[in-house]
C-alpha cells in the first residue's frame, strides 16, 4: 500500500481511515503524517509502563482524560491491547457527547471490546462510579487548563502507578499572579511576571512546576521532556510520573513554600498539597 511506510506491523487500516490518518484509498497527507508521527512518539514513552504494569499485575487499565476523537486511547490499544487477550481495558473521558458516541461505534465496529467511553468531565470522572476504584495508568494529552489538574487529582485518588499528561492552555495561575500583582511587586523576583506577556509565560511555565511538586510530594518519580518538536507544537512538555513511594517531605514544604513566596495561597487544594506534618508518612498504597 503506498504512502504507508510509517504505518507500523499489525496495525488496523481500517482504523487509521476512520481516525483519517489514511485517506479512503490508503494514502497519508504531510497532516496525518504529523499526526501519526506525534502519537507514536508518545506511545515510545507509554509501552514501557504499560509492560510494567503487565508483568506485575497481570492486567492492565488505563483512563484517558479529555480523550476527544480518542486517538491516543485507540492507538494504545491497536499498537498493545488487543493482543493481551485478557482483561485489561482503556477508558476514554470526554465532555462532547457526540466524539463518546463516535468512539463507541468505532470500537464496536473494529472489535475492540476492552474499550469504554464515558460522557463525562475529567473532574466528575474522579466521583464517578462507572470507573474502577483502582487503575494502573493515566493520561491526558493536552486537557486545556485545569483539566490537567483535575487528571492528576483522579490520578492519585485512583492510586496509579503511572501518570502521563501534556498540558495545555495554563491560565489559571497567570490569572492569580496578575490579580495579586500589586502586593508581589514588594519581592523582586516578582519582576520575572511584572509585564503582562511574562506573566502569561511564567504562569505556564510555573503552573508545570508545581505539579511535578505535587506529583512528588505524594511519593512519584517525575520526568518532563519533550513530546515532539517545536515544529509541531508549542504545547509539547511531556510529564511522566512513576509512583515509587519516594519521601515526600521536602518536595511537599517546597510546593507550600513557592505557593507562600509567589502569592498563590488561594491555589492550595487546587495543587492538593500535603502538609509537611503528613507528608513524611502519607503513602498512596499502589499494590
Amino acid at each position: 500500500m503506498s504512502n504507508t511506510h510509517e504505518i507500523r506491523d499489525g496495525q488496523s487500516i481500517e482504523l487509521l481511515k476512520a481516525l483519517h490518518i489514511l485517506t479512503r484509498d490508503g494514502k497519508m497527507n504531510q497532516d496525518s503524517r504529523r499526526k501519526l508521527k506525534q502519537v507514536y512518539h508518545l506511545f515510545q514513552f507509554i509501552e514501557p509502563l504499560l509492560k510494567d504494569v503487565k508483568e506485575e499485575r497481570g492486567t492492565v487499565t488505563l483512563v484517558d482524560h479529555g480523550a476527544g476523537k480518542s486517538y491516543l486511547g485507540f492507538i494504545l490499544y491497536d499498537l498493545f491491547f488487543k493482543d493481551l487477550k485478557d482483561a485489561s481495558h482503556i477508558y476514554g473521558i470526554e465532555t462532547r457527547e457526540a466524539l463518546v458516541n463516535t468512539s463507541e461505534a468505532l470500537a464496536a465496529r473494529l472489535g475492540f471490546s476492552g474499550m469504554s467511553f464515558l460522557n463525562l468531565s475529567v473532574a466528575d470522572s474522579i466521583t464517578s462510579d462507572k470507573l474502577p476504584a483502582t487503575v494502573d495508568v493515566v493520561t491526558a494529552l493536552h486537557a486545556c487548563n485545569t483539566a490537567t489538574d483535575d487528571a492528576i487529582r483522579f490520578a492519585l485518588k485512583k492510586q496509579a502507578r503511572h501518570i502521563v499528561v501534556v498540558p495545555c492552555c495554563q491560565a489559571e495561575v497567570a490569572s492569580v499572579l496578575r490579580k495579586n500583582k500589586g502586593k508581589a511587586l514588594t519581592d523582586p523576583l516578582a519582576e520575572i511576571w511584572r509585564h503582562p506577556l511574562h506573566t502569561r509565560e511564567f504562569g505556564s511555565q510555573l503552573t508545570n512546576v508545581l505539579r511535578c511538586l505535587q506529583l512528588e510530594a505524594h511519593g512519584y518519580q517525575v520526568t518532563v521532556t519533550e513530546l515532539v518538536g517545536w515544529e509541531h507544537s508549542m504545547k509539547n512538555e511531556l510529564i511522566i510520573a512513576q509512583f515509587k513511594d519516594l519521601p515526600r517531605r521536602k518536595p511537599a514544604q517546597r510546593l507550600t513554600e513557592m505557593l507562600e513566596r509567589i502569592g498563590l495561597q488561594e491555589l492550595k487544594d487546587r495543587f492538593f498539597v500535603p502538609t509537611p506534618a503528613t507528608a513524611a508518612t502519607e503513602s498512596v498504597s499502589v499494590a
